[in-house]
């Protein structure tokens, strides 16, 4: 594939169907699933929003959903007190149908903070927020900078790799294992296949067997990584009043918690899981969008490449803007997880039935020409750049410093490690015809073949 700039969908021809998926008019339900939309659902995403706010979707497993597209309608509906996270709001059609994880590890699972509401989110968030605070982050920059090199290390030292087998598979589960406290010898038995447990499958999906092994083997690894935690000294020598070492043994400190009352078994195994699989893969899943979109974008990738040298191009603060626009550009957390009104109510003029989930976009929120003019367009000089990636509201990412941490080092490790980085050259590995993953709420690619002309 030649170093082409990939330009915005062009304006659909008044002979053409204004949607691309096959359709003149937007059906009810509106599919989100397919490897279209999958590929790019902007298009789609940006016809929803010239509809209006609120539509009806169906999801794989059959569950209809109410999707917020545009940025003022998911800024109010990610702030809006009516709904709760709590999947005992669900309606019976929705737990009937909803690929939510099978008992009993939905019960032991999926009681995290993305599913809580206040007080119990409120102090369940207190316990984790040392850990990822911005100034310990800032302190651990470093050691990420080692882990990411050691993996560029790796790569083969001409011709080209899979970024994603040889860096974005693993540099995010490295750098969270240091923060949180995960042991080597448990972080080195880490499947992660098991990450594909945020991918779930219906029912009755022929994948379902496959599905909860992987939740089983997960389960049985968060039970050890507590049992280890309780063996040792939960606190491992560190200060948990100071905040330069607080969060440094976060998962013993939730041990601790549990064992004080602060939270039971089951909220202590979905918060376990939650920093492991959560607070993992979707950083993955970040690194392969941000390479696509600047592979797709070769000028300013090596804009972007120059402005990291000490030559004359030499821009220190283009690099954390650049990650906050390829961010919104392409976010892997493309859709929120479930929320649910305890009574029908008034959503921008539509009424929506209690127990009935609504979802936001956060990336067809970050691509509102209103809020963000040319959006479609990747500028890395955007400013400012109110994107929705960690979304808002109470329910913000308490993991946002880290992942702009990661994703810095991630970006700046590649560009400059790997000149002349482009995609492969391989007749069938142009970008066009990677398979994007499945998911339901997350975009990403399992395999990232690239070229580039040596290792530095």
């Amino acid at each position: 594939m030649t170093d082409t700039v990939h330009d915005p969908a062009p304006a659909h021809p008044a002979d053409e169907p204004r949607c691309p998926y096959g359709y003149d008019q937007l059906p009810d339900p509106i599919p989100l699933y397919g490897p279209a939309y999958k590929s790019d659902p902007y298009p789609l995403y940006r016809r929803m929003r010239e509809a209006g706010p609120v539509h009806r979707v169906e999801f794989p497993s059959g569950i209809h959903a109410w999707l917020v597209t545009g940025y003022q309608a998911a800024h109010e509906t990610l702030n809006d007190p009516r709904f709760g996270k709590n999947h005992a709001l669900g309606n019976e059609n929705w737990h009937k149908l909803a690929s939510i994880m099978p008992e009993p590890q939905h019960s032991q699972l999926q009681v995290h903070l993305l599913h809580q509401d206040p007080p119990k989110h409120t102090t369940m968030r207190r316990l984790v927020l040392d850990a990822f605070a911005p100034r310990r982050v800032e302190s651990l920059r470093p050691r990420f900078q080692e882990l990411a090199d050691a993996l560029v290390d790796e790569l083969p030292e001409t011709g080209g790799a899979d970024l994603v087998a040889g860096f974005a598979a693993h540099f995010p589960f490295r750098v969270l294992a240091e923060v949180i406290g995960l042991p080597a010898e448990l972080a080195v038995r880490f499947d992660r296949d098991w990450g594909k447990v945020v991918q779930p499958v219906g029912p009755h999906d022929p994948g379902r067997p496959a599905y909860e092994a992987r939740l089983r083997g997960l389960q049985t690894y968060i039970a050890d990584v507590v049992a280890h935690k309780r063996a040792g000294n939960p606190s491992d020598g560190h200060d948990r009043h100071d905040p330069d070492t607080a969060g440094a043994d976060l998962l013993g400190r939730l041990v601790a918690a549990h064992d004080a009352g602060e939270l039971s078994r089951e909220e202590l195994d979905s918060m376990v899981f939650q920093l492991l699989v959560a607070g993992q893969e979707p950083v993955t899943n970040q690194i392969t969008t941000m390479l696509i979109t600047l592979l797709r974008h070769p000028d300013q990738l090596a804009r972007l490449r120059d402005s990291l040298s000490e030559g004359p191009a030499h821009d220190p603060g283009l690099l954390a803007r650049a990650v906050e626009e390829l961010l919104r550009h392409d976010a892997a957390f493309e859709l929120t997880t479930w929320r649910f009104l305890a009574e029908d109510g008034d959503l921008f003029g539509t009424t929506v039935p209690a127990g009935d989930s609504v979802i936001v976009s956060l990336c067809a929120a970050n691509r509102d020409e209103t809020r963000f003019p040319d959006a479609d367009r990747l500028d890395l000089d955007r400013t400012p750049n109110a994107h929705l990636a960690f979304g808002h509201g109470i329910h913000y990412c308490p993991g946002a410093a880290l992942a702009r941490a990661e994703l810095q080092t991630a970006v700046a490790t590649l560009l400059t490690r790997l000149p002349g980085l482009r995609p492969s050259e391989a007749a069938d590995e142009d970008l066009d015809s990677l398979a994007w993953i499945p998911a339901v709420l997350a975009r990403g690619v399992n395999r990232l073949p690239v070229g580039y002309d040596r290792r530095a």
